[in-house]
């Protein structure tokens, strides 16, 4: 009898994170209420507040179900130096789309966190943990930009601080683009075409740390103005 209650209350909590994920998908966080999450998972609010003190709490339970996209990348990453970095890179971005196009809570989840709620003010731990992410991602991805260019992948003069961000921006880009317009692209076959056709730009033009200087060297010295 204990084996089956514990059962039936993990399958209504469940229930209730189901019901949550389409409820703020469809109408976001702000504009569901707990009523409404209960009524829609066909248990009373009580049982709700068994499994949930507030609607934060839900949240933040329905965001551990699954990893955020860069927490799937800053995963698989690891730390040890690569012999193809730019191989890893490409790797990675492809495996984020692809676990991303495969799994419907992830989508959802994502869609949610990205477009439907105020997580600064709202959620502060699933901000954090969603900066945390990010950040530590980037981090990791310049490292492989770094290795690259020990392994003259790319040039000694590459910006691999920009090229990291661009990477990441193209990858967060196509995430946010796709669960907003799924009917897009297939994004489990095209994820690889679309990061190959980046990495082959990251190769064959680079954005190089002297670039800059050149370019605002130019325009001082259009103006008139002392080069140093």
């Amino acid at each position: 009898m204990v084996r089956r209650t514990k059962a039936q209350a993990a399958a209504t909590r469940e229930a209730l994170l189901d019901a949550a994920e389409r409820a703020f998908r469809a109408r976001g966080v702000a504009h569901t209420t707990l009523a409404e999450i209960a009524a829609a998972a066909g248990v009373t609010r009580g049982a709700l507040y068994w499994h949930f003190r507030d609607k934060g709490d839900l949240f933040e339970a329905l965001c551990g179900r699954v990893q955020l996209p860069t927490e799937a990348m800053l995963a698989c990453a690891g730390r040890a130096r690569q012999s193809d970095p730019l191989g890893l890179l490409r790797d990675l971005a492809v495996a984020g789309l692809t676990a991303l196009a495969a799994d419907p809570h992830r989508q959802a989840v994502f869609e949610v966190v990205a477009h439907h709620c105020e997580l600064a003010s709202e959620f502060p731990s699933i901000a954090r943990r969603s900066h945390d992410a990010d950040s530590g991602c980037q981090a990791n991805v310049e490292r492989l930009m770094k290795q690259a260019v020990a392994r003259r992948q790319l040039p000694r003069d590459t910006d691999t601080r920009l090229a990291a961000f661009s990477l990441s921006a193209f990858v967060t880009g196509l995430m946010h683009e796709w669960v907003q317009q799924p009917a897009a692209c297939d994004l489990g076959r095209a994820a690889p075409m679309m990061i190959d056709a980046f990495i082959a730009g990251i190769r064959a033009r680079p954005p190089r740390r002297t670039a800059g200087a050149r370019g605002r060297a130019a325009t001082r010295a259009t103006r008139g103005a002392p080069i140093r």
